[in-house]
């Protein structure tokens, strides 16, 4: 990916906290108009909150949705909290800026639109600013943060959100995302720069001067294998692999990435292989959701005679995989499940390159706590470290940052939402890293006549099964989303905090809350992982290895809940398993969640 480099001096423009994109005013002139009332309210009535994910919201006009006057606002707010925390040291290194395809023609908003304008701001200051020149995956805005030491970086984005969204994503200068005090002080800095400034409109300077410093290091190659034995397999596996970029970014980044493994390039998915805004093929554009978005995938495969399916949402940070079985159905592997895989996979490489395990201790491995407790079993089996972290990234992230400050080794973290971290090249889920790494494992596989399935099987077999059951529902109300969660914290008590015993005839042996800071397992009852008052989660544990956490999302209108059942090492039942963790979650969802009660909306199918 090559990156234009800009820096200039200021030059001025009308100054106006209007809209200068004549499609937003338009469209407000036309609400205003039709006496759209409810419409106006949706757009102006409150601002997007700027928090550590960043901002995700639809384009269109006003100060509730992403567009040209909003991302100024947003951009001349991180740009002088990046001032105030570096100094003079943010014009020595500067930033970089990426964006994906996502287009709005109504509002004349895109990804594309949005960096040009992003990059104005901060040239207009006399930062200097990497400005990827064409769609690029998310993973690679950090990996250059970090590769180029510079002092933040931004993507726009909306990942695999639907087609009118769009988003704003910061990294910081560990490579990272960003966690708290940050998010509250670029928000501040946002609300003391709503002005736009006279040289921020002017998306000219970017072909005023287009100094071209050379493309970036590749990125695939920072994420080769160490242990040349697997690409020797690479070069001769004759596996058949389908890779669908779901009309994102990642079809030239996974086919290149493939290359420099020496991996046998994957068939790409015509209908999908090209950005496409629209995403005309899928009714949600994540992969995450399961069959529906690899129908065209398992149809190529079919007729190419491919077994195993590798999926990008369209930022391409995050990764799905199928395989197809005996019986000729396809299975597609949840994110712990491949989590299992790729931990394993990860782990046996860098044990090839150090057999006498000296550094073991040094290793280290992460996952969220909502997602499957696998790796720790493997950690205590062979001897490194794992940790939890607080769900989402930006924790493993910048976790793994303090680790290797700490000269510790980083191999490999997940989170269930299917997104992997393999090495330490990126701090940050990578989709294009992990499908390559995914392709070097089967590859690896079928030269021993193993399946991933099989894989997981043994992996299971050694380790513990480890049964896992998530899903979600929906809910657009705030305050229903309250009283469900204030009533689990006074179960039967309304005065004091008393939180449920047993649920569905199990007993209730510990419970974590990270909304209030409360955990029964520890001494002082005070949880060790941060707690936020703004977020709804409790974790409950009970008496039979089931462990079961509900929360609320950060970007999406979703109440989650994450649910496993951990078996020791020799309990292959995994039908009798299965039944009991499903009782549970049947439980689960009618005592705590009560949807019909509450009006909730189930997943999708």
């Amino acid at each position: 990916a090559h990156v234009h480099t800009h820096s200039r001096d200021s030059h001025s423009c009308l100054k106006s906290t209007r809209s200068l994109n004549p499609q937003t005013v338009a469209l407000v002139q036309g609400l205003v108009k039709d006496g759209a009332v409810g419409e106006l309210r949706r757009c102006f009535g409150s601002r997007m909150e700027f928090g550590t994910a960043g901002l995700r919201a639809a384009m269109g006009p006003g100060i509730s949705c992403m567009n040209d006057l909003t991302i100024i606002q947003t951009t001349q707010g991180f740009c002088k909290y990046l001032e105030h925390c570096f100094g003079e040291g943010l014009k020595e290194r500067g930033v970089v800026v990426g964006f994906d395809a996502r287009a709005h023609p109504p509002s004349g908003g895109s990804s594309k639109r949005f960096a040009s304008l992003a990059a104005a701001v901060f040239i207009g200051r006399g930062v200097p600013v990497h400005l990827f020149c064409d769609i690029t995956p998310t993973p690679f805005v950090p990996f250059t943060v970090s590769h180029l030491g510079l002092c933040a970086g931004v993507m726009v984005t909306a990942s695999h959100n639907p087609k009118q969204d769009n988003g704003y994503k910061v990294y910081w200068e560990n490579g990272a995302q960003i966690v708290p005090p940050h998010d509250k002080g670029i928000s501040v800095a946002i609300e003391a720069n709503l002005e736009p400034w006279p040289e921020s409109w002017d998306i000219t300077c970017l072909s005023h001067s287009p100094l071209l410093k050379g493309p970036v290091p590749k990125h695939s190659h920072r994420v080769l294998p160490d242990h040349p034995a697997a690409l020797d397999i690479n070069k001769s596996s004759e596996v058949k692999i389908v890779h669908t970029s779901v009309h994102g970014v990642g079809h030239a980044f996974v086919q290149s990435a493939f290359k420099a493994f020496d991996l046998r390039p994957p068939y790409a998915v015509e209908e999908q292989k090209d950005p496409d805004p629209e995403f005309p093929t899928v009714k949600y554009p994540n992969p995450e959701e399961g069959e529906g978005v690899l129908t065209l995938s398992f149809a190529l495969a079919e007729r190419e005679g491919a077994t195993v399916v590798l999926a990008n949402d369209p930022d391409a940070d995050r990764l799905a995989v199928a395989e197809k079985q005996e019986g000729g159905q396809w299975r597609v592997f949840s994110g712990n499940e491949l989590g299992a895989l790729l931990g394993w996979w990860v782990y046996k490489c860098w044990k090839q390159t150090n057999p006498d395990q000296s550094t073991v201790k040094s290793v280290y491995m992460l996952s969220s706590t909502v997602s499957s407790k696998i790796l720790r079993a493997i950690a205590l089996k062979e001897g490194f470290h794992f940790e939890e972290t607080l769900t989402g990234f930006k924790w493993m992230g910048n976790r793994a940052r303090e680790l290797l400050d700490q000269n510790k080794i980083v191999l490999f973290a997940f989170e269930e939402a299917i997104g992997y971290m393999c090495g330490s090249a990126v701090l940050d889920k990578d989709g294009v890293s992990a499908a390559a790494i995914a392709g070097e494992m089967t590859s690896y596989l079928a030269a021993k006549n193993t399946t991933l399935s099989q894989q997981l099987t043994a992996i299971y077999e050694e380790y513990g099964y480890h049964i896992t059951k998530n899903s979600y529902f929906i809910c657009h109300d705030q305050e229903v989303i309250r009283a469900m969660f204030d009533r689990l914290r006074h179960y039967g008590n309304q005065e004091d905090v008393s939180y449920p015993r047993q649920c569905g005839g199990v007993a209730i042996t510990a419970v974590r809350d990270l909304t209030t800071g409360y955990d029964s397992n520890q001494a002082d009852n005070k949880a060790v992982l941060p707690s936020s008052p703004s977020s709804q989660m409790i974790t409950f544990s009970f008496s039979n290895g089931g462990v079961a956490t509900m929360r609320t999302s950060g970007t999406e209108p979703k109440i989650k809940y994450y649910t496993e059942l951990c078996a020791a090492p020799g309990n292959s039942d995994v039908k009798g398993l299965q039944k009991e963790l499903d009782d549970l979650v049947n439980a689960i969802v009618e005592d705590f969640f009560q949807p019909q009660k509450n009006n909730l909306l189930s997943k999708p199918e």
